[in-house]
């Protein structure tokens, strides 16, 4: 097959490595730098699997920044561009994924197009009708930061919102590209695999709220957060997994995925998902809290990151932290190998873990790491088993 990608972050990288294995794969990017590094064969993002198939796979990969050179001869093109919530129209900002559907149409207009971006319920029909193209499908990805490729290679479904002969063809090419075999593959509507995505991410960012106040309670209460953890992990209907306190979920996915849903629950009761929003906020607002006590004239921020080995900061909850801190009239300096400016948000960026010790009265981390073994006494972090 000739199948072009538009888009190279996590998920439209991972896809052009995954799908050039046994296919001809033409990923778009308009960002000239990202293209060529991927031509020569570089990840423009860090994960350990992308950067290891590009240097040792023989792939059938070309990355562009030409539209027709991309879609012209594709049998599929994959839309994978950004879509964030924007908070004053109370819904995602798909104008990127428009953007792709209106060119890929008129250059290609018997492709069939998949779209993998996050967006509304409803929003595959309506582009059905807009671009007057029933060959539009919407396929939902699970990818973690870092593991992008390795989830694409070992994925727990394959979902497609669509029934037809094209859609069960665009799923056997990502079973095919797979290493797992009898993955679970579902063939639902493009509304029905529009909610699953959306309300599996927000089941996630329940489970981190929830966690997040356990320990919050437990903080206040002078109680042990590991212990009543550990002890409510056991449970083999709750288990040990995704239960490691943070100072909230951020990243890509699970800040715009929540408001999205809960902006999709217009007219429908609901009580659950906007307090998944509600929570997240008001974690924030008790871990910076907890920091001011300190009385700190200057915060020192490890890493702008969500997690380890990743280099997205996207939303990250850390940010949130930062500017309930800096409203209070205190210093704040970031370190971040990964960003090549000298300020974030008007505050000093270093590059020097040294400097970050020396002059950082308290350390947040929103992860803790073996850098911050020598000044553990200066660390605030709420990361008890050093995962997630």
């Amino acid at each position: 097959m000739k199948i072009a990608i538009a888009g190279t972050g996590y998920v439209g990288l991972s896809l052009s490595v995954l799908l050039s294995q046994y296919n001809e794969v033409r990923a778009l990017d308009v960002i000239k730098e990202k293209v060529d590094m991927i031509n020569n064969r570089e990840s423009p993002i860090v994960d350990d699997y992308i950067s290891k198939y590009l240097t040792e796979k023989d792939l059938n990969l070309k990355a562009t920044l030409d539209y027709k050179f991309a879609f012209k001869e594709s049998d599929y093109i994959i839309v994978s561009t950004p879509t964030n919530y924007d908070s004053n129209k109370n819904y995602f900002d798909t104008s990127s994924v428009d953007d792709v559907l209106k060119k890929a149409t008129e250059i290609n207009p018997k492709a069939t197009i998949i779209i993998k971006s996050t967006i509304p319920v409803g929003f595959t029909e309506i582009a059905r009708k807009k671009y007057n193209n029933s060959n539009i499908f919407f396929a939902p990805e699970f990818l973690r930061e870092g593991k992008a490729l390795y989830d694409n290679l070992y994925p727990s479904r394959i979902i497609v919102g669509g029934k037809t002969e094209r859609a069960k063809i665009f799923a056997k090419l990502l079973s095919e590209a797979a290493i797992e075999k009898d993955i679970p593959t579902l063939f639902v509507s493009s509304s029905e695999a529009e909610s699953i995505k959306l309300f599996s991410n927000t089941y996630l960012a329940m489970r981190v709220s929830f966690f997040n106040e356990l320990d919050t309670y437990a903080e206040v209460r002078g109680l042990d957060t590991k212990q009543i953890i550990d002890g409510v992990g056991l449970d083999p209907r709750i288990g040990n997994q995704y239960n490691n306190p943070s100072f909230g979920y951020g990243g890509y996915c699970l800040p715009k995925d929540t408001k999205q849903l809960l902006a999709n629950f217009e007219d429908v009761p609901n009580n659950i998902i906007g307090a998944i929003v509600d929570a997240n906020t008001t974690r924030k607002d008790f871990i910076a809290e907890q920091v001011l006590k300190f009385k700190p004239k200057t915060v020192g921020v490890y890493r702008l990151t969500m997690k380890s080995n990743s280099d997205n900061f996207r939303q990250s909850s850390v940010q949130g932290i930062m500017k309930r801190i800096k409203a209070k009239g205190i210093n704040v300096l970031v370190y971040e190998p990964a960003l090549a400016e000298d300020k974030f948000f008007n505050s000093p960026v270093t590059h020097s873990l040294d400097e970050l010790k020396k002059k950082s009265d308290v350390i947040i981390a929103n992860r803790m790491s073996p850098d911050l073994e020598d000044v553990l006494d200066k660390v605030f972090t709420r990361d008890l088993y050093d995962r997630d």
